[in-house]
């Protein structure tokens, strides 16, 4: 059987994961419905836990559509998964850092005032 082409590859975009979800665990869940190429649940770098998303790659752009129909808004431990394609992110809109209105808070509106003080060159 011949591989589909990485033009009708999709992407979707999986939230709502419940946080005990392992990479495997997704793909069998996707897999029900087509081949899965690739499955991932994010983590947090830190604490290694799962952030309650991932990302799965499907080949063959009809069986992701029915993955995507049958699995967005179904109960997978509790949780209703949300399923969609997944945006490029160029498509994404930039996310703005700090702002925000009101809330406390440590760290903004302070800057070095020395001279010649580079911020990635301190020990």
């Amino acid at each position: 059987m011949a591989r589909p082409s990485t033009a009708d590859m999709m992407n979707l975009y999986v939230s709502n994961l419940p946080y005990t979800m392992t990479d495997e665990e997704l793909q069998g869940t996707f897999a029900t419905y087509g081949h899965v190429s690739n499955a991932r649940v994010v983590k947090d770098r830190e604490s290694g836990r799962s952030r309650g998303f991932g990302f799965v790659e499907m080949p063959v752009e009809a069986e992701a559509l029915t993955a995507i129909n049958a699995l967005n808004a179904k109960d997978v431990g509790g949780r209703p998964l949300r399923v969609v394609e997944a945006r490029p992110k160029e498509d994404r809109p930039a996310r703005s850092f700090g702002g925000g209105g009101g809330g406390g808070g440590g760290g903004g509106g302070k800057r070095d005032q020395r001279d010649g003080w580079d911020r990635s060159k301190r020990s």
